[in-house]
């Protein structure tokens, strides 16, 4: 009875392993959504990760648990170490902004000075793995690099108002897409954004029209477009979001609780209490939010900060090329929420929906067997769409710039 219990319990761990590492899913292309343009084409012929089979490494890869797992503890594997100078930029509201700049290690392959302002995900900054790999590839190619540090997220800057990142304020990143203007008048910009970055880059560039000034393109990879849409999906079992939910929560406490003084040393003894108590014994983002990071901005409720913070209502301003790339299998966005890139894509003639089989959440690790390369599909990709982009610039004809509707074209001929 006993050995048969055993066998049970080891036969069902072995029925878990096999499922979560996916090993008969299937590799594809991603999925692509567009509409046929000349830009579009060139853009597609140019950048081949985009219409060539995306391999993982066979034996975790085509898990997006595991991917997800491995982009969240060690970033990346073999990380480099690229040297940058810290820029610090006092906003109106007495916050500090932060930012790193990186300078590029040759020049560029059309010669122009091109920018990467980058703005990383969820409490992340420029120290982080993986955006010290995707830099240090940016720099090879011949790209200056600025990486926004989340208002809070370094450990060992103090805030300098009561007031961190939330999930849609641009703020930040418009301080520095300015300095980077200011200071490099004749530099191009390539707007980069990951998962939480992807929805302040194209809000930013959504809210005003000025904000797409001097700027190629933009590159968001998985954002989930509307924090709105995707609370619901947040506190599901399904793809294990709900756990998910919980340890981001916990990071962002503390985050929090790693500045309680700047934060909250204005308030009644009062109100820091029952704040902190309700932080305290917070498991969601969506708690943290209410309680916290709505107030920030004086939201008035939990639905009006995320209606107003989310780039869904900005989006379709955006009128430089666009490059929006999900994960299939990343646990953290619903598929659902992937409605929003599919239909925005098949609308408007600047955007391209990629959808990769395989990735997880920011993960997109490539290898043969079990160990993963240094530089993933996601580095690739990025880099990639932007050298086709600015080749694009280069060698068009005045009248097709990416920044030219086809009603101007006819002008100029005319």
């Amino acid at each position: 009875m006993f050995d048969g219990m055993k066998l049970a319990a080891v036969a069902t761990v072995l029925y878990i392993i096999v499922r979560c590492l996916n090993l008969k899913s299937p590799t594809a292309p991603p999925d692509l959504t567009y509409q046929d343009t000349a830009l579009n084409r060139f853009l597609l012929k140019s950048c081949p990760q985009l219409t060539k089979e995306y391999i993982p490494p066979l034996l975790w890869g085509k898990s997006g648990h595991l991917q997800t797992a491995l982009y969240g503890k060690l970033g990346r594997v073999s990380s480099p170490h690229p040297s940058g100078v810290r820029k610090y930029l006092p906003m109106q509201d007495g916050a500090t902004a932060t930012f790193d700049l990186f300078e590029p290690m040759g020049d560029h392959r059309t010669g122009d000075d091109i920018t990467m302002v980058i703005c990383p995900g969820i409490g992340n900054h420029s120290e982080k793995h993986y955006i010290r790999t995707f830099v240090d590839h940016a720099q090879r190619d011949g790209y200056r690099c600025a990486v926004l540090n989340h208002l809070g997220a370094l450990p060992n800057i103090e805030l300098t108002s009561p007031r961190m990142f939330t999930y849609g304020c641009t703020w930040e990143f418009a301080s520095m897409v300015g300095y980077i203007k200011r200071t490099y008048p004749q530099t191009q910009l390539i707007v980069v954004g990951f998962s939480l970055g992807g929805n302040i880059v194209c809000k930013f560039l959504g809210e005003n029209r000025t904000n797409q000034e001097r700027v190629l393109c933009c590159v968001s990879v998985c954002q989930g477009y509307s924090a709105l849409r995707a609370q619901e999906t947040f506190l599901q079992w399904d793809q294990f979001r709900r756990f998910y939910n919980f340890l981001m929560a916990d990071n962002m406490k503390k985050i929090i609780l790693s500045h309680r003084h700047s934060l909250f040393g204005g308030s009644s003894v009062k109100m820091i209490d029952a704040d902190l108590s309700r932080l305290y014994t917070a498991t969601s983002l969506m708690q943290i939010d209410d309680n916290i990071m709505r107030k920030f901005h004086g939201h008035s409720s939990l639905k009006e900060y995320y209606e107003k913070e989310s780039c869904v209502h900005y989006i379709h301003n955006v009128q430089v090329p666009l490059l929006l790339v999900n994960s299939a299998d990343d646990p953290l966005v619903h598929d659902s929420l992937l409605t929003i890139p599919r239909t925005l894509a098949a609308k408007k003639s600047n955007v391209i929906f990629s959808l990769t089989l395989h990735g997880g959440h920011l993960g997109f690790f490539e290898g043969a067997v079990l160990f993963p390369q240094p530089l993933t599909w996601m580095d690739k990709v990025i880099v990639g769409y932007a050298n086709a982009m600015c080749q694009w610039e280069k060698q068009k004809p005045p009248c097709q710039s990416a920044h030219l509707s086809e009603s101007s074209c006819t002008k100029e001929k005319a």
